[in-house]
């Protein structure tokens, strides 16, 4: 992995930390080769990808169906664990394009919490106006 510090000036602090993480992943793939993994299996989750749609399988080991909640708001996924569930879970993921709820899916199998989230295509503003 590549780090380079960077001092914040006051002019740049308020820039908004998706273009840190933008930033920081386009220099993760241009030097390690772009790998179609975003995140190492070895923290509980991974996350891969294809043309179509992420795959996330995150560990939750213990915690049932009724216990977790998944919600989608853009391109930030957050799971959580009820309050009155026997072990807490809580995580926010945000991934590099919005996701689109309706076409995504959620599987529970042996502790392993998998998440198919659909990537919405991009919506071109674009428009002609006539000349005069």
């Amino acid at each position: 992995m590549f780090f380079a510090p960077v001092l914040r000036r006051a002019a740049y602090a308020t820039a908004p930390r998706s273009f840190d993480r933008a930033l920081e992943r386009l220099l993760h793939d241009a030097l390690a080769g772009a790998p179609t993994t975003v995140s190492p299996r070895g923290r509980g989750y991974a996350i891969t990808q294809d043309d179509k749609a992420y795959t996330a399988q995150i560990d939750v080991p213990g915690l049932s169906r009724e216990q977790l909640t998944v919600g989608i708001e853009g391109s930030v996924v957050r799971v959580e664990s009820v309050k009155d569930a026997p072990r807490q879970y809580r995580a926010a993921y945000e991934l590099p394009q919005e996701i689109d709820v309706a076409a995504s899916s959620a599987r529970l199998d042996k502790g392993v919490l998998t998440l198919t989230l659909a990537k919405k295509a991009p919506v071109s503003n674009a428009a002609t106006l006539a000349i005069d």
